[in-house]
């Protein structure tokens, strides 16, 4: 499974960033990992810049104009909202992951224009992963498969089968943010996977969605989208 025209930069080749790399490389995943340790690279075989993952730069060297995603892994908390900051600015619409290293620093990451933060260095290694690849066991056939974050956010993903009132509407038309306050953040279809998606993208039958929330919200667009189709 490729995802096609997408490319993801992970800030960070520690242990969680590490972790991601492992499952972005079975998943054929299009990435760049920027690290300021330049050892770490001496014997990979992955697109990767050596240097500071806060300067603008080095962030223009991995991609940022390009970059759909952005997972920040770094070491201290000052660095992943100065780089936060950065990335939001360099590159308004792409989708920021940040992890947190201490939970007093999760509504600072936000207000620097993070979408999702998780605060566990490994489990948010293994969960941000799976936000951006294809899992391939087979619990992951299911109708839907439940993650839950440790800020409270919640990301569940549904296939839209015939005869759903999602299938034939675009994302815009179907307004999920100001309904639900909840957001798809990426489609499986045919064995490709999209993760950055405008208004104008149209669901069909057979597509896998992820959608993210709180508990409450997901429970919400559950009800009313998917146990009624």
């Amino acid at each position: 499974m490729m995802i096609k025209n997408e490319h993801l930069i992970v800030l960070g080749y520690g242990d969680v960033g590490k972790r991601i790399v492992e499952v972005f490389i079975e998943n054929d995943v299009h990435f760049t990992v920027v690290d300021k340790n330049e050892a770490a690279f001496s014997n990979v075989d992955f697109d990767h810049v050596s240097g500071d993952g806060t300067d603008e730069a080095v962030l223009m060297q991995a991609g940022i104009e390009k970059a759909s995603t952005v997972i920040i892994t770094l070491n201290t908390d000052t660095e992943v909202i100065f780089a936060t900051l950065m990335a939001r600015g360099l590159k308004p619409d792409c989708i920021i992951f940040s992890r947190a290293n201490s939970v007093n620093s999760i509504d600072k990451l936000y207000k620097a224009g993070a979408d999702y933060v998780a605060s566990l260095s490994i489990v948010s290694g293994q969960l941000l992963a799976k936000i951006t690849s294809k899992c391939t066991r087979p619990e992951c056939y299911q109708l839907y498969e439940e993650i839950v974050l440790y800020e409270g956010i919640e990301i569940e993903k549904f296939q839209l089968k015939e005869g759903s009132s999602m299938v034939s509407n675009n994302i815009g038309e179907l307004d999920f943010v100001n309904k639900f306050d909840c957001k798809i953040i990426g489609v499986e279809r045919k064995g490709s996977v999209t993760v950055s998606l405008p208004s104008s993208f149209v669901l069909k039958v057979g597509d896998t969605i992820a959608v993210v929330g709180n508990r409450e919200h997901v429970e919400k667009f559950r009800n009313i989208f998917i146990k009624q189709d």
